[in-house]
């Protein structure tokens, strides 16, 4: 159990915790627009920056972008483009408009709140969906999130319906999306319930927190030679020992994510900074 649990962190690159970086004023926290030049996302999810972003317009056919004054919309074009196909197919399926909070800073790096985030290549999208028109303005500039776990054990069916489980299964199915982070509750409700084709549970990863939202993670771009990708994900849906793990584990009982000390940026990054 334990080396499971090793590999989980290697693995999910997510925790809470904020990098030491992104709390001392670093240049990625005050830049306001995008690096120039050819989109790349460098380094690691969790450890890297991102060239050439593209903004997440703030609201669309099946989306809306919540705390817009945070500047955390921009992502590699591959992201902006599946987020905008996953709107319009959940907007066909459930009639609504899902809600996307954090993606990246226009050029990446550490911030405050995330571990990852930091390649252009991470979405927390939440599960509560809204009518798709406009959006109330309270609910947009605070993004309040509302868990769909209750007590931390077990699911909240008043916030919970087909809609989450198509918004995943929609997310999931996309082939860019590698892996899609849920609080194992969630992933414990899903392998309980999900019928007919279940291959799609295999990219649904329990990990720390994630009650209010799903994070989508993409794998790493053809054009982005630097980005370091995950591990391949087990052939099985994930609903076996890797899922009983975090119901027996005393981190998972106690909400305790012990991420390990952040390492130097790559140095294409420490480029960016200044541009």
């Amino acid at each position: 159990m334990r080396k499971l649990h090793l590999a989980a962190l290697a693995l999910a690159g997510c925790a809470a915790s904020a990098p030491v970086l992104a709390q001392t004023g670093n240049g990625w926290t005050v830049a306001a627009t995008p690096a120039a030049g050819a989109a790349r996302a460098i380094g690691w999810y969790a450890n890297g920056c991102i060239r050439g972003a593209t903004a997440l317009a703030l609201e669309g056919p099946g989306w809306r972008v919540l705390r817009p004054q945070r500047n955390r919309y921009w992502g590699h074009p591959e992201l902006i483009a599946t987020l905008r196909v996953l709107g319009q197919r959940v907007r066909a399926a459930t009639g609504k408009a899902m809600l996307v909070a954090d993606i990246a800073q226009p050029r990446g790096g550490p911030a405050s709140g995330h571990a990852s985030h930091q390649i252009g290549l991470d979405a927390d999208i939440r599960f509560q969906l809204v009518p798709d028109g406009p959006l109330d303005p309270a609910l947009r500039d605070e993004g309040t999130e509302l868990s769909v776990v209750a007590d931390g054990k077990e699911i909240d069916r008043a916030r919970w319906s087909a809609e989450q489980v198509a918004l995943l299964r929609i997310a999931a199915e996309l082939p860019r999306v590698d892996r899609i982070f849920v609080n194992p509750v969630i992933k414990r409700e899903l392998c309980q319930t999900a019928q007919g084709d279940r291959r799609w549970l295999a990219k649904v990863v329990p990990w720390y927190g994630h009650d209010g939202h799903m994070h989508v993670r993409l794998k790493c771009p053809a054009d982005s030679p630097d980005c370091r990708p995950q591990d391949p994900l087990s052939a099985d849906d994930g609903c076996g020992t890797a899922l009983a793990w975090w119901f027996t584990s005393e981190p998972f009982r106690n909400h305790v994510a012990r991420p390990a000390k952040p390492p130097e940026p790559p140095a294409q990054c420490r480029a960016l900074w200044s541009q």
